[in-house]
């Protein structure tokens, strides 16, 4: 074909119209899926810079629900959701050891 040469559309059966349907349903729900986990990590290690730690620790379990969540939905891999889980209670515990040699020095 010669350049610039119009292209004559293929025509889309039934099938491929309908797997493009469920695909954007799918796609807006995994998207406010990932974004609620995102949040709460993004939440829990805030409390964990600003040194509330107090709260931090009641936000941990919540962080831990919300990717659960997101491997039982498959919006994320499990050994990811695992590897955030174990990386944000060492952060934690982190700051809590370092709170408590504060207090104590």
């Amino acid at each position: 074909m010669p350049a610039g040469a119009a292209v004559k559309p293929k025509k889309k059966k039934k099938s491929v119209l309908k797997n493009i349907r469920q695909t954007e349903k799918r796609t807006i729900v995994n998207r406010s899926n990932r974004t609620a986990v995102r949040t709460a990590v993004k939440e829990l290690r805030a409390l964990i810079v600003a040194g509330k730690l107090d709260e931090a620790r009641q936000m941990l379990p919540e962080a831990h629900a919300a990717l659960d969540r997101a491997i039982q939905q498959r919006v994320m891999h499990e050994n990811t959701a695992n590897r955030q889980k174990s990386r944000l209670t060492l952060a934690l515990n982190r700051a809590q050891a370092a709170a408590a040699q504060k207090k104590s020095a």
